[in-house]
């Protein structure tokens, strides 16, 4: 478990960290979402006392980081894939994690297939591709066999097969029982791994649920309606609170009523309905409308930037 107390980090007169309290709790995966300069590498890096905290505290399992006696067996991180000596192997890389901590080294073996690295296992570090230096990351996380996993972009550079590992993984991980506490721009992929969520933006904490909470909240039910009566069921359907978009000649796209409400109502007037589909908010909608106010970098529209350049060019 990991548990964060008003955590505050700041550089000189920028505030990187504003004073968060959550709590990433085991037996299941915690998503970590922010824009760019949010907080959430910070934030890591402060769990595992690589930065020291401005004020408030975080502890992992119940103590400071630099408590622990056997941290590799407490907390497996993955912070900068890039972290390694580049003139090792990944397989001295790892023996020589292994023993600070008395680790055999049967279990660096275990690690290198189960991340995939057998083949490359005696090349140089240095040379691997970026996924296959986020393959190393994550095998050194593994090493101790932590209770808490502590991963920051693990996906990045890593084919579908190798996201799809990771996903499967990090599930495994949280239904042991661990901790995992997971950080990715790829929202579709959260969505799909992630059981609760935790969305910082210039520092705060924006929102603190359950992933299902969070797609909920605020996003009234839309339910896509295909009708070659499309016109008679909108005036049937029109009423307070009931928004209706026509984007096709037979197609509706209806927010304010339910499926069910919308099957009862043309069965009653007989209308031929062959679509009802309720849509889900996507994540990425979720996640747009809780950080529009809190993205610290904007970019201009396409439009903006094309009528300001100059003419000629």
């Amino acid at each position: 478990m990991i548990e964060a107390v008003n955590l505050a980090k700041h550089y000189g007169p920028k505030t990187a960290v504003a004073g968060v309290t959550f709590t990433v709790k085991p037996g299941q995966v915690t998503g970590f979402l922010g824009p760019n300069g949010a907080g959430k590498s910070t934030t890591m890096r402060m769990v595992v006392g690589l930065d020291r905290p401005s004020a408030g505290t975080v502890t992992v399992n119940g103590k400071h980081y630099a408590e622990h006696r056997d941290p590799l067996h407490q907390v497996g991180a993955l912070l900068d894939a890039k972290a390694v000596h580049t003139s090792r192997s990944a397989y001295n890389h790892l023996l020589s994690m292994a023993a600070t901590h008395n680790i055999p080294a049967s279990r660096v073996n275990e690690v290198i297939d189960m991340t995939g690295l057998a083949q490359v296992a005696k090349k140089k570090a240095g040379g691997f591709s970026l996924g296959m230096g986020q393959r190393l990351g994550i095998a050194a996380a593994l090493l101790g066999d932590p209770q808490t996993l502590i991963l920051d972009e693990p996906v990045n550079g890593l084919d579908p097969e190798g996201v799809l590992w990771v996903r499967n993984l990090v599930k495994y991980l949280a239904g042991e029982g661990k901790t995992v506490f997971l950080s990715s721009h790829l929202m579709s992929e959260m969505a799909q791994t992630a059981d609760h969520l935790i969305l910082i933006g210039r520092g705060k904490i924006i929102a603190d649920a359950p992933i299902a909470d969070i797609l909920d909240g605020g996003h009234q039910t839309r339910v896509r309606v295909r009708t070659p009566e499309a016109s008679r069921l909108a005036e049937l359907l029109g009423g307070t609170g009931v928004s209706i978009d026509s984007s096709e000649s037979e197609t509706l796209e209806i927010s304010g009523l339910d499926a069910r409400r919308i099957a009862q109502s043309a069965l009653d007037n007989r209308v031929l309905v062959y679509e009802l589909t309720p849509i889900m908010a996507s994540l990425e909608e979720a996640y747009f409308d809780l950080t529009k106010d809190e993205v610290e970098y904007h970019s201009h529209e396409l439009s903006d930037v094309a009528s300001s350049a100059p003419e000629g060019r």
